[in-house]
């Protein structure tokens, strides 16, 4: 298989470790390019929801190869985000060609670019954890459910359909949310003197220019890897979105396949 050569790729809101991570299109998305920097920008493994009695072989498939990527030669940068903000602690440290940070900045073709996840505009994140642990975990079920709902229909000759987009996109509260996030991160970049802004969180990708005085930020979010199934990719000078295509991968339906944990944990001696 050839690989597409790819300046830099942003991934985030992957959440291995949940029902509706989408590993396997994943892995294969990742084996199908070959990045000279891969930015991991926030909500990799979700430690929020994190379980050893569920952490199938295919979402360890996803880790090990990220680690195999960085062992031959690609630049892994690991921003952490509001899911796995253990790792926050960590921050500035190195793991091999892996460096942990929070925030990042990039100087790409002379444009001083900044990444980060984006959980620091969010008010319920930031004041009310609880709540947003809460929103966290009864997302989880409703992806659970709606893969349920997805195979059956499939199973019928039927389409997908996603019941978290159909309630985010019909409540107007969410989509002032998203308004306001983009503003807040904007005009953050423009503070620090950056002209472009890469960000997650929030699971809807963008690509768009938006004007803050008498300058123009470029907002990019990498979306997700639950329902969107987007990355973000810079390649000579110019950055697109990358869109999965679902039918280049076997159908998807709910794993219950037995943790891979213990056994990855052994071969580091952490067992």
């Amino acid at each position: 298989m050839n690989k597409r050569q790819v300046e830099l790729a942003v991934i985030s809101d992957v959440h291995l470790g949940t029902f509706g991570c989408r590993a396997k299109e994943l892995l294969s998305y990742l084996k199908s390019i070959s990045p000279q920097t891969l930015v991991l920008n926030g909500d990799i493994i979700d430690i929020w929801q994190f379980s050893k009695s569920y952490f199938p072989k295919s979402h360890m498939k996803v880790v090990r190869y990220i680690m195999k990527m960085a062992m031959n030669g690609t630049k892994v940068y690991y921003i952490t985000g509001n899911h796995d903000e253990m790792l926050r602690k960590f921050t500035g440290m190195h793991f091999g060609s892996i460096e942990l940070l929070n925030k990042l900045e990039l100087n790409l073709n002379g444009k001083k670019t900044l990444f980060f996840h984006g959980d620091v505009f969010d008010f319920s994140v930031q004041h009310a954890k609880w709540l947003a642990k809460l929103g966290g975990k009864c997302y989880d079920y409703l992806i659970h459910l709606n893969t349920f709902i997805n195979y059956v229909s499939e199973k019928f000759g039927g389409k997908r359909v996603s019941l978290s987009k159909a309630i985010k996109y019909s409540v107007k509260q969410a989509v002032s949310f998203v308004q306001n996030f983009e503003e807040s991160a904007v005009n953050y970049a423009h503070q620090e003197n950056c002209s472009t802004v890469v960000c997650g969180h929030i699971h809807q990708q963008a690509l768009k220019s938006i004007q803050v005085k008498e300058d123009h930020i470029l907002y990019l979010n990498s979306g997700d890897w639950i329902e969107n199934l987007t990355a973000l990719e810079y390649q000579d000078a110019q950055w697109t979105i990358y869109q999965y295509q679902e039918q280049l991968i076997e159908e998807h339906s709910p794993e219950f396949e037995e943790s891979a944990l213990t056994e990855f944990l052994k071969d580091f001696k952490l067992a």
